[in-house]
């Protein structure tokens, strides 16, 4: 989901995925799940792969979640074998920035210290002393943050509750009566999984008895009943007991010390796996390899690109079968994100195919392999990233994040690796900076060095980046503050020669290869430009950011352009100029990349708060203070605070002696309780959120703010085709003005850009507009807007 800060959306989960099919039983067992949690504030849920553990959380989550009014977030773990990345992947999850070298856990406590939510570690069991040190230290630091664990071991913390997730009961052959199906949870699953592959498929008196076998033979394991419930598609239900029992047979011979519910889901997968072709078995294991999902250009690159030891990769439209095959046999999960199928190994089924790969003698090879692609994409990336994709750029890193990772520790972990971990690591400088964790970055190229790779360009740049980027912060934030001079200067420091920044590349819309140079060439003009504001120099730096500015404009690209707007309109604020400050400001929060980055968001309304105070409008820059406070407080807090607590604000001390500290706290308050979405429009001097709007015929996307719709909230939608009518509108402001440029035919995309909010929650207003007004599709939602606005 879409982060929001404040507002009811702050009690949501996040991170948990959307369920693709029903969840099946467990009343009793969640019921007492959620006793447990509300008893105490460590609870693990224990028991073995494929029984349900995380299913079952994910379900508990969702009905708890009004009870955390800081919300329920999940940590997802199976994808990481560093146990120092814990801390690490629990920041990332709640969103918590870390621009500094400060320990990943230190920043965490630091942010939950006076929160109420619930955290989900999904997937211990590998990583169990960092997930047990992580939990200890900050239940103690804390006292309303609760853990809810996934393991099939405990972590062993005192004061940690179990609950043993149990199998899914089965009936035995004296309980079958006409209603079993509705009693007992396995056949339930079984019948649900099994209609997903063939149509009309019900368990009844004719075949209930074969299943209420086949179920008892599995354990009640819900993830082997799903796996032999796919057979139904090639079997009856008589025939897959039949082999199931041939092949149960084997389990006698198994390992002594291995538990039976372990050997019946080995049994289970086993038996999937030899149903698979040669080909889909050796995809299945080359394809083992990547973690948190992959695209079929990743596939493709793993497994038909190379050699893999003695034998030759498979060609591109080979893997599409094989994959094809895979997700058939349910051994492969499909998905779509932003409208990009990819596919996924549910842990148990990964876990197996490395199993499988490791015997193969090609686990080093097909990792290598793995780390290449992902290298290119990343080397890519850079290349690219100064230009108009900066958002697709993110969005991709932010899926495979993962995979990326797993291609750092390969490099980390591999002899002879260590200097391709340092180039992909510090190729990623721009991900590391622009998102806001720098930290983590440091983490794997300082790793990288210690492993023993030699320091190179690659390094120097990235160093150059992140200590910039730094620069620049505390520089800005020391001006701001009243700790720099404003428009005078020493005598000596004026005779100082301004050092001349570096060329722009030969032709400004250079091709993709030059763009990474022009990113350099506009952050080096920023920091001078900074550095000039500084010292007092603001008239020296306002040109430095103007050719910033023109320059990432020819581009279209969006990051820099944001550090150079905030720069510039540092310089005219320094230089007393506070209306055009304010102006490129408001320039800054027009750009998508902004209000996508939260840090970024929470510069510029610091800066406006300021232009606003020192222009007159002291309770405007009460209510931005309390915004921009509220994100910093919400993604960790602000890096600056860290090194200069309580220091003054000269802006802020001028706004709050205009209004009288009574009144400005209630500003400061106001801004506070305001979303991202709402402290923007309030920032850029759009209605109130709940103003009513009147959309003026001719220009369906412009609203007034004070002008009534015909009617009010609660009515019912005209008919499409209908004539015009004036009954109440269902819809919110916002609603309307995006029904707006649905009528106009624009996409989610456009429609997020060109109100400067978040493409995720464009959709959802687009999605609720359809539910409300009970339509199916935009083109219905159009012919309503256009019968409204008299178009």
């Amino acid at each position: 989901m879409t982060r929001v800060v404040g507002g009811s959306e702050s009690r949501r989960t996040s991170g948990f995925p959307a369920e693709l099919t029903s969840f099946v039983g467990r009343r009793d067992e969640a019921a007492d799940v959620r006793r447990l949690l509300s008893a105490g504030r460590l609870l693990t849920l224990t028991g073995p792969g494929g029984v349900g553990k995380t299913r079952l959380a994910g379900h508990v989550a969702g009905q708890v979640a009004r009870a955390f009014p800081d919300g329920v977030w999940l940590v997802p773990l199976a994808a990481l074998s560093d146990e120092a990345f814990v801390p690490h992947a629990v920041n990332d999850a709640l969103g918590v920035r870390n621009e500094t070298v400060r320990p990943p856990l230190e920043i965490l406590v630091d942010h939950l210290r006076e929160r109420r939510l619930l955290i989900v570690l999904d997937n211990c069991e590998h990583l169990l002393r960092s997930c047990a040190v992580l939990a200890g230290t900050v239940l103690a630091a804390t006292e309303g943050v609760r853990i809810l664990a996934t393991s099939r071991h405990r972590l062993g913390l005192a004061g940690e509750q179990l609950f043993e997730v149990p199998p899914l009961p089965a009936p035995a052959q004296e309980e079958l009566t006409p209603s079993a199906v509705e009693s007992f949870p396995a056949l339930r699953l079984f019948a649900d999984r099994a209609a997903a592959v063939v149509p009309g498929f019900t368990v009844g008196e004719a075949n209930q008895q074969a299943v209420a076998r086949l179920c008892r033979r599995l354990d009640g394991l819900p993830l082997a009943i799903e796996l032999a419930a796919v057979r139904v598609r090639a079997l009856g239900v008589d025939q897959l007991v039949e082999r199931l029992d041939d092949r149960y047979q084997l389990l006698t011979c198994g390992s002594p010390t291995s538990a039976p519910r372990h050997r019946t889901l080995r049994s289970a997968v086993d038996w999937s796996h030899e149903l698979c072709t040669p080909q889909e078995q050796l995809v299945w294991a080359w394809l083992s390899v990547f973690v948190g999902g992959f695209d079929l250009a990743a596939a493709e690159a793993v497994c038909a690109g190379a050699d893999a030891g003695s034998r030759e990769g498979i060609v591109p439209c080979a893997v599409l079968d094989a994959v094809a095959g895979l997700v058939d046999k349910s051994v492969l999960v499909r998905e779509e994100h932003a409208g990009q199928v990819r596919y996924r190994l549910l842990v148990s089924l990964r876990d197996y195919g490395l199993e499988k790969l490791h015997d193969l003698g090609e686990a080093t090879d097909t990792r290598r392999r793995h780390r290449d692609h992902f290298a290119r994409l990343g080397a890519e990336y850079e290349q690219a990233w100064f230009g108009p994709d900066q958002a697709e750029i993110t969005e991709r890193l932010r899926i495979d994040q993962d995979n990326f990772r797993a291609a750092l520790d390969f490099c980390l972990t591999t002899p002879g690796e260590a200097q391709h971990g340092l180039r992909l690591a510090a190729g990623l400088w721009f991900h590391w900076v622009a998102g806001g964790i720098w930290g983590e970055g440091r983490h794997w190229m300082d790793g990288a060095l210690r492993a023993g790779a030699r320091p190179d360009e690659a390094l120097t740049r990235a160093l150059w980046a992140g200590a910039l980027t730094s620069l620049v912060h505390s520089r800005s934030a020391a001006v701001l503050a009243g700790l720099a001079p404003v428009r005078t200067a020493a005598a000596a420091d004026e005779e100082l020669p301004v050092p001349a920044p570096p060329p722009v590349p030969a032709g400004a819309l250079a091709p993709v290869r030059a763009r990474a140079s022009t990113a350099f060439v506009v952050l080096t003009r920023v920091e001078l430009a900074c550095t000039l504001v500084s010292r007092g120099r603001a008239a020296e730096a306002i040109p430095l950011c103007a050719e910033a500015v023109a320059l990432c404009e020819a581009h279209g690209e969006q990051w820099a352009r944001s550090w150079a707007l905030r720069t510039l309109a540092l310089a005219h604020w320094s230089a007393g100029q506070y209306d055009r400050a304010a102006e490129h400001a408001r320039a800054c929060l027009r750009l998508p990349y902004t209000v996508r980055q939260h840090q970024s968001l929470a510069r510029t309304l610091d800066l406006l708060a300021a232009a606003e105070a020192l222009a007159g409008a002291a309770e405007r820059a009460g209510v931005l203070r309390g915004a921009a406070d509220r994100i910093w407080h919400d993604i960790g807090g602000k890096p600056m605070d860290a090194l200069r607590p309580g220091r003054p604000r000269a802006a802020e001390d001028r706004a709050r002696s205009t209004l009288g500290d009574h009144a400005y706290a209630l500003a400061r308050r106001r801004g506070g309780r305001l979303t991202v979405e709402q402290a923007v429009a309030y920032a850029l001097g759009e209605p109130r959120e709940g103003a009513a709007p009147a959309v003026r015929t001719g220009d369906a996307s412009t609203v007034c703010e004070g002008a009534a719709p015909a009617g009010g909230p609660g009515g019912a939608a005209p008919a499409p085709g209908a004539g015009p009518v004036s009954d109440p509108v269902p819809l919110t402001r916002r609603e309307l003005q995006v029904a707006a440029l649905v009528a106009q035919g624009r996409t989610n995309k456009q429609i997020a850009d060109h109100l400067v909010i978040a493409r995720r929650t464009a959709e959802g207003h687009v999605e609720r507009i359809l539910v409300k007004l009970g339509f199916h599709n935009r083109s219905q939602v159009a012919a309503w807007f256009s019968t409204r606005a008299g178009l």
